[in-house]
């Protein structure tokens, strides 16, 4: 894991983006999506809903930690978070603040697994994706976000 502190530091890019129109609804994977202040993402089922959780993010680092210990790859999408990006491990300290592209976003809390991860990643799932299933954030700036944009993990306040 990467601890840096003093600047912004490119730790990777955006690798996947998914939307789905509600809880159990199949997922749009889409190339690019408009992030919007204080709402979440257009089209999403957290839309103007979450507060504390406009924007889900994950990482291939934590997916694949996860598929190591589960015996099995995990494909991106499967957690159903909105952002795979890819490299690092996530903050998981409310305040942190990430840069995905031109927009930029707040962790507010772990975004723990359901027992929704056993239906859509396989049995097990859920277990092994204690405190690798991702973050719950809140968008900042908004803009939008593009599949191939770098993501980068700000400077703690």
């Amino acid at each position: 894991m990467l601890l840096l502190e003093r600047a912004a530091y490119t730790l990777g890019m955006v690798e996947a983006i998914h939307i789905a129109a509600s809880k159990r609804a199949p997922l749009e994977s889409l190339d690019e999506v408009k992030a919007i202040a204080g709402e979440g993402l257009e089209g999403d089922r957290y839309f103007g809903r979450k507060p504390d959780g406009q924007v889900t993010i994950v990482s291939t680092a934590e997916l694949g930690a996860a598929g190591a210990a589960l015996g099995v790859e995990i494909p991106l999408g499967a957690t159903r978070r909105n952002i795979t990006v890819s490299d690092i491990y996530l903050p998981r300290e409310a305040g942190r603040r990430l840069r995905l592209g031109e927009v930029v976003v707040e962790i507010t809390r772990d975004c723990a697994p359901c027992e929704l991860m056993e239906e859509t990643v396989g049995p097990g799932a859920r277990a092994v994706l204690h405190e690798r299933a991702g973050v719950r954030a809140r968008i900042l700036q908004g803009g939008i976000v593009r599949v191939g944009d770098p993501s980068e993990l700000l400077p703690a306040d």
